[in-house]
């Protein structure tokens, strides 16, 4: 975690000068940039060079051979070492800095001993006194982010200062009108860059009184920074840099030194603390003891050196960083996969879910969506609560004295959600039996919880643990240790011992049925108590990947078979009948050239004569036959070319035929074929969902076409239940009615 960082220094400056107060680790030192294989120095280039041997003669060959041997050992060109290595790095800038005169830098004292100069004097390539002044700027560039690189070192942090009286005071808080409820701001508190666990705000807009303020003795500056060692371009991702020295900065740099300011303008803690470290430096520089035996005795006499220590360790760790900065607790870590951000996608392993979903976005909030990995807090989603330290118990919150009654009333929600959280129970479960908002009281404490490491989102578990698990690809503690905590937490002789479990779990999901951890581990309902608790235990441990029932949608090769004979006697039906209508439309059309001769549709009211009668009648024969050829012509030509369309494509009409332009391939494959996304169905698609319902009970027909949108593959059988609000009962009775046309699979959510 944090493979960057190379240490944490705290300097200061006064009128006195600059001056490295503490650092840790006692010799931080950077890794080297590259490594490659020195050759063997007893041969020549000839015997390394294969290509150079095949393009010269044998003569040239032996005639180089004869040559010395290459010192590759100072050969300049081969031997890479880092920028300045050789040389002090502050001896590039002035040696006259004003400022107070280190015990190592004067003649006076011996260093006869066990140590030498350097250990106090130097780090990583600098002097101490140069390094403290570097990294403590001017007034005008205090009170905001600092960042600086300087050849492969790069130092973040967040300089403060007094002001021109040598006074430390708070500065004007700046307020922001938000819209959150109560019990969000205060469950996010903690979880601000600009605010730490005791509601500690930034060091300009300190949440105190602006009249506070304390009197400087010397202190002007202090500065505590992370040294970080820059990454090589070539393994950084672009764009990725900023952000992982964004998050060491609002994590740890700035969080940290809000406390610091604040407890410094509250009581000059920051000035005693480094009077105290300076005088023993001193003390311990003078007498030659090493800079080891300084930094244990600073341990004892200081809150702050131990505080450093402990928060580059649990960096290192990628654990939660528990210290106390004058009598005030304090919690600080950084998300867990921080480091990935340094490396290219192509080297990550996939995750088995998908953080960068919009909708876990919108839960976990943007201070917690790079990092984490976290998976979606959904309703359907459950918490589970991790071991917490007897002095973390939350009911420790009602037994000490509160200011106000809304503390009070908070920590009682707190424990009446610790008491009610399981994880047969889901989120929206929770949120009913305590009649809370889900939204507005429920997620809240669950990323105050996740974030403070005391629990994690995990999926339901069956009460009865008929829930299917499988195995992660690694183990996060290797499998010895982890059998050997697993035999101290369960005796019982019916449990079997860790290995047998895993290997039973892993052979357990090649069975074509009975995959679930009931059936394949516990197989005894008296058993279920006790083994509940060994899945609590797995879970706590990351050893079991919950697998959840995914369903699609086939349309099978005889439901297109019927639905394509039904549209083929469907459109010739239309046919015949437009047919018939054509017919008597001509029928009605001479009817009324009959009656009007004259052709100006009207009836005309003059009779006609015996030989008009007849010429006027053969006419009209010889003119009705050959329309009625013509027309019969055109109608079955028409007629036959739309049964070929529709019979090609299975389209009824020039506007299906628009709307289902993506449907010709389906419609001439007559073989089964997948539904992708019944909930955006095409017009075929729809027509095949419809065809699945004939012949079976309507109360089943509508409860399908009411859930078959969820059935992606996409979406869990958890998911499915909450979002159609039926029970799992009724979910089984569906897969029943319509197995053949469904696929269903066992899937991590």
């Amino acid at each position: 975690m944090a493979e960057t960082l190379l240490a944490i220094v705290l300097a200061t400056t006064s009128a006195n000068g600059s001056n490295l107060v503490f650092r840790w680790p006692e010799f931080p030192m950077a890794p080297p940039r590259l490594s490659r294989a020195r050759p063997d120095e007893s041969l020549s280039l000839s015997r390394l060079d294969n290509p150079w041997r095949a393009s010269h003669s044998q003569e040239e060959i032996e005639k180089a051979e004869a040559l010395p041997p290459h010192d590759y050992a100072h050969d300049p060109d081969y031997c890479w070492q880092r920028p300045n290595a050789l040389r002090d790095r502050s001896l590039s800038f002035t040696n006259s800095l004003p400022g107070r005169n280190s015990p190592s830098r004067d003649r006076s004292y011996s260093f006869d001993k066990v140590t030498k100069p350097d250990e106090y004097d130097h780090v990583l390539g600098y002097s101490a006194e140069f390094l403290a002044t570097l990294l403590c700027p001017q007034s005008s560039m205090c009170h905001q982010k600092f960042e600086l690189i300087v050849d492969d070192l790069a130092f973040i942090g967040h300089p403060v200062c007094a002001d021109a009286d040598g006074g430390w005071r708070f500065k004007p808080e700046k307020v922001k009108v938000g819209s959150r409820s109560r019990e969000e701001r205060t469950f996010e508190n903690s979880t601000s860059p600009h605010a730490d666990d005791t509601g500690t705000k930034s060091p300009e807009n300190a949440a105190q009184d602006s009249t506070s303020t304390s009197k400087s003795k010397w202190l002007h500056t202090f500065h505590l920074a992370l040294v970080l060692d820059l990454p090589d371009p070539s393994s950084s991702a672009s764009g990725n840099l900023t952000k992982y020295f964004n998050t060491l900065y609002e994590q740890i740099a700035f969080t940290l030194t809000a406390v610091l300011y604040q407890e410094q303008v509250l009581s000059n803690f920051v000035e005693n603390e480094c009077d105290t470290l300076i005088a023993l430096k001193d003390s311990c520089a003078s007498k030659g003891e090493p800079f080891s035996k300084f930094a244990s005795q600073a341990f004892e006499v200081s809150s702050i050196a131990p505080a450093m220590k402990t928060i580059f360790e649990a960096i290192k760790s990628s654990s939660m960083a528990y210290v106390t900065i004058n009598y005030l607790p304090l919690e600080l870590q950084l998300p867990p996969y921080l480091d990935t951000l340094l490396h290219n996608q192509d080297d990550q392993e996939a995750d088995f879910v998908d953080p960068s979903d919009d909708d876990s976005t919108l839960t976990w909030g943007e201070h917690m969506n790079l990092g984490w990995k976290l998976p979606t807090m959904a309703p359907w989603k459950t918490l589970l609560l991790l071991d917490i330290d007897n002095d973390m118990d939350p009911h420790m919150a009602l037994r000490g004295p509160h200011e106000n009654a809304d503390d009070r009333t908070l920590a009682e929600g707190l424990i009446r959600f610790l008491e009610t959280a399981s994880v047969t129970l889901s989120l929206s479960e929770m949120a009913n039996l305590l009649d809370w908002d889900l939204e507005v009281q429920v997620y809240p404490i669950v990323r105050w919880l996740v974030l403070h490491r005391r629990a994690k989102v995990v999926d339901v578990v069956h009460p009865g643990l008929k829930t299917a698990f499988a195995l992660p690809p690694k183990f996060n503690t290797p499998l010895s240790q982890l059998s050997a905590h697993f035999r101290e937490a369960f005796t019982h002789p019916a449990i079997p011992s860790l290995p047998e479990i895993l290997a039973t779990i892993s052979t357990s999901m090649t069975k074509q049925t009975d995959s679930h951890f009931f059936a394949s581990v516990v197989k005894s309902k008296e058993f279920i108590p006790m083994y509940h608790d060994v899945v609590l235990w797995m879970l706590k441990r990351d050893m079991l990947i919950t697998l959840h029932l995914r369903i699609r949608v086939v349309a099978t090769r005889e439901l297109k078979l019927r639905v394509k004979a039904q549209r083929e006697l469907k459109a010739s039906t239309k046919s015949a009948g437009r047919s018939e209508r054509q017919k008597n439309q001509r029928q009605g059309a001479d009817y009324d050239e009959i009656i009007s001769p004259n052709g100006t549709g009207r009836k005309s009211s003059f009779l006609l004569s015996p030989r008009g009668a007849n010429q006027f009648a053969r006419r009209f024969s010889s003119k009705e036959s050959r329309r009625s050829e013509i027309s019969e012509l055109n109608f079955e030509s028409e007629g036959a070319a739309m049964l070929r369309v529709e019979e090609e494509t299975g389209y009824s009409s020039d506007s299906d035929r628009q709307v289902d332009e993506d449907d010709t391939s389906l419609a001439n494959a007559e073989q089964p074929s997948m539904i992708n996304d019944p909930g955006k169905a095409t017009p075929l698609e729809r027509r095949w969902l419809s065809a699945m319902s004939e012949g079976k009970d309507p109360a089943i027909a509508r409860r399908f076409e009411l859930i078959n949108q969820y059935f992606d593959g996409k979406r869990s059988d958890d998911e499915i239940l909450y979002r159609a609000d039926i029970s799992r009962k009724q979910l089984r009775e569906v897969l029943h009615h319509y197995e053949e046309y469904l696929q269903t699979f066992l899937h991590p959510s």
